[in-house]
């Protein structure tokens, strides 16, 4: 390698180190709406608080995070996710699913969620709120973001798309017990999850409570390319446990697979839908 190649590989190898500890500040950012002091970034990052005070200085120039007060908190600007809503209204995307994720959720009178493949993950992309009184889930911080497979209903109903050793490779790199405060009833060990999966492909959709979060019920169906037949989401619905029992999320399961099925359809319309197909080749195919 020649001395000019050695510093141009240097160069882009310190581009790559520098992006990923952008992204990795804004990815970290997104879960603090309210604002987040540097110390707590760099600390939470394994990051130098220099480093990270320069990193939000440039992120400040571009119009990404602004300073809440002097030498205080930083916080996300609108520029991320104006950016983020600009893509998914072209994509089609909400166009196409807003219709029929409204009208499940009049039918069942709780939360539907819509989740989509990307890059191997699941992200959360799409909500419809049909409970209007009383307790009610509303998580409207999750949007946008990974779901984790071990523990919700939705993952679990990808997870049971795949043969078991697909499964627990996609689990272990992401990790079989969700950060935070999972629920008490969720998978501690891949011998359960495994039942889960059983129980999941035996019953044709997804249903757990307490798994994801203490509390909460949900249930869940893949979502299909119209003609492949490779998943390329999730559609769920979820609630307090307490209202969401089994008897009722039984009862809910035409309404689910109606929407799954719509959903399906409907994604012959987005260009983003009809490349999601591509990433799931490798999986074996499992009727759930």
């Amino acid at each position: 390698m020649t001395p000019a190649n050695r510093s141009d590989y240097g160069r882009e190898t310190n581009m790559s180190s520098a992006l990923q500890k952008a992204l990795s500040v804004l990815e970290y950012m997104i879960q603090r709406p309210l604002g987040v002091p540097v110390s707590e970034i760099a600390t939470a990052l394994n990051m130098p608080v220099s480093g990270v005070h320069r990193l939000m200085k440039e992120l400040e120039s571009i119009g990404y995070v602004r300073q809440t007060r002097d030498m205080g908190d930083y916080k996300l600007t609108i520029k991320l996710a104006s950016l983020g809503l600009s893509y998914l209204g072209q994509s089609g995307i909400v166009d196409v699913s807003q219709p029929i994720l409204d009208n499940l959720a009049q039918r069942s009178h709780e939360l539907v969620r819509m989740s989509l493949m990307d890059a191997g993950q699941l992200v959360w992309v799409g909500v419809a709120q049909g409970a209007t009184s009383g307790l009610r889930y509303d998580p409207g911080s999750e949007q946008g973001q990974v779901i984790h497979l071990a523990s919700s209903a939705g993952g679990q109903a990808w997870l049971a798309a795949m043969s078991d050793e697909a499964a627990i490779e996609a689990v272990m790199k992401q990790g079989l017990i969700r950060p935070g405060e999972p629920g008490e009833q969720s998978p501690r060990t891949i011998a359960e999850l495994l039942e889960v999966l059983k129980a999941v492909r035996e019953r044709g959709y997804s249903r757990n409570a307490n798994s994801y979060l203490a509390g909460m019920a949900a249930m869940a169906q893949v979502v299909r390319h119209p003609d492949t037949g490779e998943p390329i989401g999730t559609v769920s619905i979820a609630g307090p446990s307490v209202r969401m029992t089994e008897t009722v999320m039984d009862g809910f399961r035409d309404a689910l697979n109606d929407a799954a099925r719509e959903l399906s359809e409907a994604s012959r319309a987005s260009l983003f839908f009809s490349r999601q197909g591509e990433g799931t080749r490798s999986l074996t195919r499992t009727a759930v």
